[in-house]
């Protein structure tokens, strides 16, 4: 380990580091503002609660990026790897329908007693070191493109994943795996006609299950709020105190912004109006205190990690390299876009949170782990290049 530190810890990517840095710091501050008010009224705590929560959040999460930052990418690859991380994921996916409880409508969350998790955001990181593992090592010995043994068994794994998060209900974090898995095999060199036909199998695979449970289980999946959040997708104005009362209340907020804010800390909307604001809706509070800006700073931030990391995967030579930074840009893409897409109007609410902005230790954590992979592999790419 030490000598791999020395080897390749010259070569940090400053860059992509300040990026991370900020956004992080930057969201602390923004919950800090977004939740004082929610603290206090819902939860009868000081201010601070939030804050003082991420801020613990961070201290795990900064650790956690440099130990990723320094153990070698190399070893996802391995078996031992690929199972510990499929254990993982399973184990908390399927404990959850038993033992978890719900948030937000979904049951997806698990209780440590001195924290909770959430399997699903374990899921969508997980999956990208499986996948890329394994179709680096199909890769590496020529049967990528082979269908019944290097593309079907992966995609099983994908599509059981999808199935267990689905039935939780978490259709948000089911529609970002599916797009992320995806990601990473559209990375890992298999051919055109294969990958289309490896789609369709994901797809189909998933609507078996899932669509004779959307005709059979219609009161379980089409809920009151469900239905809702589709209506107010279409006409928000239509319920603006149903519901409505999200979107509208954040259009309210995006707008009273304008260029440059009512100023950090003097958000209206935050003070009841936007239900939790320091999670799916602190975009809005960025726009309403800190205006065009603001948001050009967020969304530039996520724009560049997201850019960076496909620029990594496109310039090096190592097929896992190229999908763990292909998989961890998307990812990132793939839920800003879901995040910012559901505030604006775009697409329906999903109650996904914003990259490294939102409030949550599950979340911040192991995006963390994933940038301090991402890390690695630029690490390595930088080095590779000047050994050239």
């Amino acid at each position: 380990m030490k000598s791999y530190i020395k080897k390749y810890g010259k070569y940090i990517d400053y860059p992509l580091l300040f990026a991370y840095l900020v956004l992080t710091i930057f969201g602390l501050i923004m919950i800090y503002s977004a939740s004082m008010a929610w603290s206090v009224n819902y939860y009868n705590d000081p201010p601070s609660r939030f804050y003082k929560q991420q801020l613990l959040n961070l201290a795990i999460a900064y650790p956690v990026f440099l130990i990723a930052a320094v153990f070698p990418y190399k070893h996802f690859k391995k078996k031992w790897m690929m199972a510990t991380v499929l254990a993982v994921i399973f184990a908390g996916l399927i404990l959850v329908h038993f033992i978890g409880f719900a948030a937000g409508g979904a049951k997806s969350w698990i209780s440590l007693g001195f924290a909770n998790i959430q399997p699903s955001e374990v899921a969508k990181v997980g999956l990208i070191f499986y996948l890329a593992g394994v179709f680096s090592n199909k890769y590496r010995n020529g049967s990528i493109n082979k269908l019944n043994e290097s593309i079907i068994p992966p995609v099983i794994i994908l599509t059981a994943v999808l199935i267990l998060v689905f039935f939780e209900p978490d259709l948000g974090s089911m529609v970002i795996i599916g797009a992320v898995g995806l990601s990473v095999m559209a990375a890992s060199g298999v051919r055109l006609k294969p990958f289309v036909k490896l789609a369709g199998i994901v797809i189909t695979a998933t609507a078996v299950v899932i669509v004779p449970m959307m005709v059979f289980a219609q009161d379980i999946i089409f809920t009151e709020k469900r239905m809702g959040r589709i209506d107010a997708f279409f006409n928000p104005f239509s319920d603006e105190l149903g519901f409505g009362f999200q979107i509208v209340n954040g259009y309210l907020a995006i707008g009273s912004g304008g260029l440059s804010g009512l100023g950090l800390g003097q958000s209206i909307q935050k003070l009841g109006y936007l239900p939790e604001p320091h999670t799916d809706f602190i975009m809005s509070v960025i726009a309403e205190e800190l205006g065009v800006l603001g948001v050009v700073v967020v969304i530039g931030g996520l724009g560049f990690v997201v850019l960076r990391g496909l620029w990594i995967a496109m310039t090096t030579s190592d097929p896992l390299a190229r999908m763990l930074a292909a998989g961890v840009a998307s990812m990132i893409g793939i839920q800003s876009f879901v995040n910012l897409g559901g505030l604006s109007g775009i697409i329906p609410l999903t109650g996904v949170t914003l990259p490294f902005i939102s409030y949550g230790g599950t979340s911040v954590i192991l995006l963390s782990l994933a940038m301090g992979v991402l890390m690695n592999v630029s690490m390595f790419n930088k080095y590779e290049k000047t050994k050239k």
